[in-house]
């Protein structure tokens, strides 16, 4: 079965083809500056890659321009558009509509409704996906939910401390997201380490960030909550905040509440702490050279990933592998090195020359750690792909 992941923004379309009979990526490409007079396209099948531009007025051309790739005589990997099975949407948000869906109506309209917890993302979908079913009726559309994975997570970790009514009538609760990315890190770690029943502690570090801890595959707690602003810093969005500083700010700046959630939204986390840059590689550069907005956005930013860390450790009953993950966690040694420093009383030590020489899939801890700490590189493509092809089987 072939199945085309597709992966939304507001004016971009990424995508990658899988062939799942033999679980292989065919192809790879991505659109940018949807409805710009110039759009980017880029393809990558096999040895073969191309980048041009052009006018892609929606996201419906811009597929309808990936499956033309796809198909092309000379170097596409498909014979015919019908060979598409499904497409799969990492969808982010859709309350309790979570888990694997056929996109419907129903779906569409609860994420319409709940476009405020995800504004980054809901919309561009829900646009998306309506012009994608007019389209291309003849291929399935379905939505793996980010929330999916975490929906094991126990009430006691999962509810605030609010009225119960605002749960359950109003949907308050810590959903958790990168659903795809633990999941496939809890998967693939137990197939390295050969085990079923590990408890992970899987970081998923990059632009947004999240913690998840997991045990025998299952997610028990996720640091992101009601939405994907909260939790650890993220490159330009909050993180944990207290909502009781809304007024004051809205007082002290004369803002209103949704200049102020924009603010948040956009403005804040290691962008705003450092007042510099949200891009973990320009903050540690700055660092070196002594910038001490950069030092305290990397040093908020690791103080709240070992919080989190130290509080999963509790709810485990301890770890027997740490993960790193994303493009922050594969690739910043220093952050993986200071998350982990003085962790030994956990049974957590680094291997300070592996963590310098990471390639590909790899051990960073001692022999002698009772934690294993790996890197791996996340693949949550494939996780949608397998989703939403037994969606549809």
């Amino acid at each position: 079965m072939k199945v085309l992941v597709a992966n939304l923004g507001s004016t971009s379309f990424k995508y990658r083809l899988f062939d799942l009979s033999s679980d292989v990526q065919l192809a790879r490409g991505g659109i940018d500056r949807i409805g710009s007079a110039e759009s980017s396209c880029q393809v990558e099948i096999g040895d073969y890659s191309d980048t041009a531009t052009r006018h892609i007025p929606d996201h419906a051309a811009a597929v309808k321009i990936c499956l033309e790739q796809l198909t092309d005589a000379e170097h596409g990997c498909l014979g015919a558009v019908s060979e598409v099975a499904v497409i799969g949407f990492k969808t982010v948000f859709a309350g309790r509509l979570s888990g694997v869906r056929v996109v419907n109506e129903e779906l569409l309209a609860a994420m319409e409704e709940l476009s405020d917890i995800a504004p980054a993302h809901n919309p561009p979908y829900v646009k998306a996906m309506r012009q994608l079913r007019e389209a291309c009726p003849e291929i399935p559309l379905v939505a793996a939910l980010e929330t999916g994975f975490h929906d094991t997570i126990p009430l006691a970790n999962r509810s605030y401390a609010v009225p119960a009514a605002w749960r359950t009538d109003y949907q308050v609760q810590r959903w958790g997201f990168h659903g795809a990315s633990h999941r496939y890190i809890t998967t693939r770690i137990a197939e390295i380490l050969g085990r079923d029943d590990l408890r992970v502690i899987s970081c998923h570090l990059g632009g947004s960030n999240s913690l998840c801890a997991a045990k025998d595959g299952v997610s028990l707690a996720n640091s992101l909550g009601m939405s994907p602003q909260s939790g650890l810093p993220h490159n330009n969005r909050v993180g944990d905040f207290d909502p009781f500083a809304l007024p004051v700010l809205m007082r002290a700046t004369g803002k209103s509440l949704a200049e102020l959630l924009e603010d948040l939204a956009n403005k804040s986390g290691l962008l705003g702490v450092s007042g510099l840059s949200g891009d973990v590689r320009d903050l540690e550069e700055a660092a070196a050279e002594g910038h001490a907005g950069a030092q305290l956005a990397l040093d908020v930013f690791v103080a709240a990933i070992r919080q989190y860390v130290g509080a999963y450790l509790a709810v485990l009953g301890g770890a027997d592998a740490i993960v790193f993950t994303g493009g922050i966690g594969e690739n910043s040694q220093l952050i993986r090195q200071q998350v982990c420093d003085n962790m030994a009383w956990a049974g957590i030590e680094l291997d300070t020359e592996l963590n310098q020489q990471v390639d590909g899939e790899t051990k960073i801890s001692t022999a002698g750690s009772a934690t294993e700490v790996w890197v791996l590189q996340t693949n949550e493509e494939i996780i949608v792909a397998r989703q939403a092809a037994k969606a549809i089987s």
